[in-house]
C-alpha cells in the first residue's frame, strides 16, 4: 500500500454545508465531500482490493467508489484534512487481517480434574440420600 499514491487518487469536491449557520452557510462551500475508486487505484495490490472489497463493501457503492463528507468544522482545509484523516484509518482497517486462532489440547491434568471434581460431587449427593436398608 503506497499511501502518498493513494492520497494523490483521491477527488475532493467542495460544496455548501448544510444547517445552521446563519449567512456564512450560504456563501461558503466548507463542506468537503471525497470520492476513491478502489477499482481504479494504482497504489493497492490486487490481493489489498479484495480485502478492502469484502472488509468495507457495507461503505462502497456498487461501483466499488468510497464516498466520505465532513462538514464538521467552518473551514474548508480543515474538513479536507479531517475526511483525509478518516480515510486513511477506514482503509487501514479494512486492510487488518486478524491471526487465526490455533486450535489447542485440553490438558490431561485438567481432564482429570474435572472427573474428580465431578465424583466428589456424586459423593456428596450420595451421602445425602435416606440409607437404603
Amino acid at each position: 500500500m503506497d499511501i502518498d499514491k493513494i492520497i494523490s487518487e483521491l477527488t475532493f469536491k467542495a460544496v455548501r454545508s448544510s444547517g445552521a449557520g446563519g449567512q456564512n452557510v450560504n456563501k461558503v462551500s466548507s463542506k468537503v465531500v471525497l470520492s476513491f475508486d478502489l477499482n481504479a487505484s494504482q497504489g493497492l495490490s490486487e490481493e489489498e482490493k479484495l480485502l478492502l472489497q469484502t472488509n468495507i463493501a457495507a461503505r462502497l457503492t456498487s461501483e466499488n467508489m468510497l464516498i466520505l463528507n465532513c462538514d464538521e468544522d467552518r473551514s474548508q482545509l480543515k474538513n479536507k484534512d479531517i475526511v483525509i484523516k478518516r480515510f486513511l484509518e477506514i482503509i487501514k482497517k479494512g486492510l487488518f487481517v486478524p491471526k487465526v486462532r490455533k486450535a489447542t489440547k485440553v490438558p490431561k491434568s485438567v481432564i482429570k480434574k474435572r472427573i474428580k471434581d465431578k465424583k466428589n460431587v456424586s459423593d456428596l449427593k450420595q451421602s445425602r440420600r435416606k440409607p437404603d436398608f
